[in-house]
Formats: C-alpha cells, sequence, structure tokens
C-alpha cells in the first residue's frame, strides 16, 4: 500500500529532526516519485533546492569511492551535512543495487551529520535513476549542505549528471589515457573539476600533463566563460589533495551563486526528473497493454502484419491512457 501524505510527512518531521531511521524508511518510500501524493511533493520542493549537489563521476577503478570517503570528512570538518547518493548497476537478478565498497565510505557510522544510500540505476542508462533525483530532494529539503552523487561509471552515458549537479567532478587515473581519448566526446566533456586520483603511482606526472594540455586545448571540460576547469593530483589513499579538491568545489559553488546560475542547475535537476517520470509513467502504460493484449498483437505479427503502425498505436493509447 503506498503511503499517504500524513505519513511521510511524520517521517520528514522525524527525518529533520535527527532520526537516522525514520529517514532510511522515508528514502525507500520516495523511491517512486511519480507514485507519491501531490502535496507532499509540493511539501518537499518547497523546501529544497539549497543545497549543492555533487556529481562524482568517471572511469571504473579511478576510486570514486575512495574518494568521496575522504572528502566526507573534510566536509564535516568544515561544518556541512553530507550525503552521498551511490548509484550501481542493477542486479539482473534482484533488480537492487550492488553494494560492493560502498558501506565503507561511512568512517563515523554514528554521526548524525552524514547519511550515504546505495541505490541502483533500476535498468535506466545515464547512471541516474527515479530514486536517485528523488533522493537528493529529499536530502536537500532536510538541509543537507553537500549531497554527492556517485554515479556508476560507464563511460558516455555518464553526461546525464550534468543535468542534475551543480559541480561535476570527473576522476581518472594514471595510465588511462586511452580511457580518457575515448571519452572526450562523453564523460570527460563536463567535468567543472578534473581529479587525477592514484597519484601516487607511476605514470601520474606523465597523466597529468597530457590531461593539462587538452584542458588547455579546450578539448575537455565544461564550457563556461566564467569558470575554468582545475585539474589537480589527489591520492586518496593516502589522503592527499583531498582539502584542495574540497576548496574547489566549495570555490565552483560560490561562483554559480554569485552569478545567479545555481538556481538553474536546480530547475536542470527536477526538468531531468520530470523526463524520467514521464517515461517510466508511459513505459507502465505501455508494459500493461502489452500484457493485456500481447496474444492478440502477436497474432498479428505471425500473420506478417506491419510493427510500425502497431507501434505507434500502442503509444498513442499509452499517451491517452
Amino acid at each position: 500500500m503506498a503511503a499517504g501524505s500524513a505519513e511521510l510527512k511524520g517521517l520528514f518531521t522525524k527525518a529533520e529532526g535527527g532520526d537516522l531511521r525514520s529517514l532510511g524508511r522515508l528514502l525507500t518510500l520516495v523511491e517512486n516519485p511519480y507514485a507519491l501524493p501531490e502535496d507532499f511533493v509540493g511539501f518537499v520542493m518547497s523546501r529544497a533546492g539549497r543545497a549543492q549537489v555533487i556529481g562524482v563521476t568517471g572511469i571504473p577503478g579511478s576510486g570514486k569511492s575512495t574518494l568521496i570517503s575522504r572528502l566526507i570528512p573534510e566536509f564535516r570538518r568544515r561544518g556541512y551535512k553530507v550525503a552521498v547518493v551511490a548509484i550501481d548497476p542493477s542486479s539482473p537478478l534482484t533488480g537492487g543495487a550492488l553494494l560492493g565498497d560502498r558501506l565503507r565510505m561511512q568512517e563515523r557510522p554514528d554521526d548524525p551529520g552524514v547519511f550515504i544510500r546505495s541505490v541502483s540505476t533500476r535498468g535506466l542508462k545515464g547512471g541516474l535513476s527515479l530514486a536517485a533525483l528523488s533522493m537528493v530532494e529529499v536530502f536537500d529539503a532536510l538541509g543537507y549542505d553537500k549531497v554527492l552523487v556517485e554515479t556508476v561509471g560507464v563511460g558516455q552515458a555518464e553526461v546525464d549528471v550534468m543535468s542534475a549537479a551543480h559541480t561535476v567532478v570527473v576522476v581518472t587515473m594514471p595510465g588511462a589515457g586511452d580511457d580518457v581519448q575515448a571519452l572526450k566526446a562523453g564523460v570527460m566533456e563536463i567535468g567543472d573539476l578534473y581529479v587525477l586520483n592514484k597519484s601516487d603511482l607511476p605514470g601520474a606526472d606523465k597523466s597529468y600533463e597530457y590531461l593539462s594540455f587538452v584542458l588547455e586545448k579546450e578539448e575537455i571540460g565544461a564550457h563556461d566563460e566564467a569558470w575554468r576547469p582545475r585539474l589537480l593530483k589527489v591520492s586518496a589513499v593516502m589522503g592527499q589533495g583531498v582539502e584542495e579538491l574540497a576548496s574547489y568545489i566549495d570555490e565552483h559553488i560560490a561562483s554559480l551563486r554569485q552569478r545567479g546560475l545555481a538556481g538553474h542547475k536546480v530547475a536542470s535537476r527536477r526538468l531531468t526528473l520530470v523526463r524520467l517520470m514521464a517515461e517510466r509513467m508511459l513505459t507502465s502504460r505501455i508494459e500493461d497493454y502489452i500484457n493485456a493484449n500481447g496474444a492478440e498483437i502477436e497474432e498479428a505479427l505471425l500473420r506478417g502484419a506491419n510493427p510500425l503502425p502497431i507501434s505507434l498505436d500502442i503509444a498513442r493509447k499509452a499517451c491517452e491512457g
């Protein structure tokens, strides 16, 4: 049974007061935002819009989780409340998230100023999901200052995170030159900050020089006349460069707010949420129609019917439904 508005607002109030169990329950209930009561969605949206959403993306194996685990205490030291939405590929068997090493992000599990949630993509491309974006809105509304969204690391599809985040941090590592070259038209284009992680490894200087070169030529990097993408060496394992990265993240949101652009980023995030909700609603209606009329459709196709008008008819009925 779907949760009612009163129950959801009650959980929200308890979570606002520091009850982490209520927050966990609330996050579970908001995973399908299109099924939520309209007044509760409005309640959340009216309170959100102040947090800095930070997208952490990059090639698989570059150490994104370790980097985030180091950023958390640094942000806490600066007085920020921190939330993490760690997006994982869906399990092909259960549809759930593969937690991997997410649990080690939380070095201080009793800290009420930190909350980490792992969520699956639910088969959606682009490294984002309805559940993830819905959770970002809840964290924002609850007064979290920094909401980090770690994407799945699937290459060019990662560019979707650009529409949901104020600041995009692209993580790479030494020896990944071929990967960087291949990703120039995708994830490597969108960074506000570039992190060469594992910079204590051999080949770090060469990789840094290469990244500096392509940044200088503007072959990679977000196109913002007032913000030149930064590049820095970090060793998350050793704790080196993390403080500087946190400062750059703060500097970037300050630049956006000074120019009145932070609100546009929030609107872009919500437009992405609207698009995903509309797509999911239509997909559900199409699936329902095919399930109800599958035998008839299959019989028509076996007789040699043209699939195009059948598809158009199904789409039309889904939109009308």
